[in-house]
């Protein structure tokens, strides 16, 4: 076992780098004395790397009874934001990456995505539903300002006048009003913003790299000015870190605007269970062991229960506490808990680009 001491890397969510769970290989990091000091005397910032990485498809189909979407567009591979919890670092594994380290600086970018997406529409085939954007990595990342996928696919959705939701916890969003309140004027659009704590300083360890929770108040508050409408995400509750933010957390999303609410208890599928069990130990030593003790009891006595039904909501004392005081507080605000009905009879399939459908050997 690497008896090296784990350190924590300012303005990433870890500074482990598991191996994928599919490689063939293993490797078991041995000190021998040697290298201490240069371990020690390691830079502390890895570099965030994109990749661009051309899809051969864009629109990914769920089934899962437990989210308000059957297609979603994932214009980045990897998230920049770190956070520890995200759900969707076990995916990194699929390509030999690391769960760790990698999801968060190791990015890709799918290039193609908006004219894959222009292509998908105009098929023949194509049924037009709610398409969700940032349903497994955030759309608006940091990398997003330079690379602008996100908003290219959403120019290709509103020349389509299909409906779109959108999730995130980063205030880049708003730069694409002059799109998203055009299609909001026609009941096609619905954003969700993450907020699941308040203060500050938790914030830069568990999310470090995504807006502050103010700024995301204020997001909602300039989205709902321009008649979007907003769903607040409260997610995800981790017992004994944030679960006393949540009153709090509606009554300021109600009041900047948000018309909805929704949330989620913390998963921790595969690789994420250890990450972020390590997380804990480094941010919160006195803490960790009470932590894991009730995130157990929500699930069964496990770390993780991937039961539709079970996986966003949990089960349990503590389950059904948070369950409680989320249903009287959007009581007491008028907080609806229900998901939009968009659209679909105003879509029209759009121009299909003949250059790119020749590139893509159609």
């Amino acid at each position: 076992m690497d008896e090296r001491p784990i350190r924590v890397h300012k303005g990433r969510g870890t500074a482990l780098a598991p191996q994928s769970r599919y490689a063939r290989l293993g490797r078991v990091a041995v000190d021998d004395g040697w290298a201490r000091d240069a371990w020690e005397d390691a830079p502390d910032a890895p570099k965030t790397i994109v990749v661009a990485r051309p899809g051969k498809t864009i629109i990914s189909r769920n089934e899962s009874p437990d989210v308000g979407f059957s297609q979603s567009i994932n214009p980045y591979l990897g998230c920049e934001h770190g956070c520890i919890y995200c759900y969707a670092r076990p995916s990194y594994a699929y390509w030999d990456l690391s769960p760790g380290l990698d999801f968060e600086t190791k990015l890709f970018a799918k290039t193609n995505a908006p004219e894959l997406l222009r292509a998908e529409l105009a098929a023949p085939s194509y049924a037009c539903e709610p398409i969700m954007l940032g349903a497994n990595t955030d759309c608006y990342q940091p990398i997003e300002r330079e690379w602008k996928l996100t908003r290219r696919v959403i120019e290709v959705l509103h020349e389509a006048r299909h409906p779109l939701l959108i999730v995130t916890k980063s205030a880049l969003v708003e730069r694409d009003i002059d799109l998203l309140a055009p299609m909001a004027a026609e009941g096609l659009v619905g954003v969700s913003i993450s907020l699941g704590l308040l203060d500050d300083d938790l914030k830069r360890r568990l999310e470090p790299r995504a807006a502050s929770p103010q700024r995301r108040l204020q997001a909602i508050r300039t989205l709902a000015s321009a008649g979007i409408p907003v769903n607040v995400l409260v997610a995800p509750i981790i017992p004994q870190l944030n679960d006393k933010d949540l009153e709090s957390i509606l009554e300021q999303a109600k009041d900047a605007g948000a018309s909805t609410a929704c949330y989620v208890v913390l998963r921790l599928p595969f690789e994420l269970k250890d990450l972020f069990r390590d997380w804990l130990v480094q941010h919160y030593p006195l803490r960790a062991a009470h932590v894991m003790s009730i995130v157990n009891q929500m699930r069964g006595g496990r770390d993780n229960d991937s039961r539709f039904g079970k996986r966003m909501t949990g089960e349990g004392l503590f389950a059904d506490l948070i369950r409680q005081r989320f249903a009287r507080s959007c009581a007491r605000l008028g907080l609806s808990d229900r998901d939009l009905d968009l659209p679909t009879d105003l879509f029209r399939p759009p121009r299909a680009d003949t250059a790119q459908l020749d590139l893509f050997g159609h």
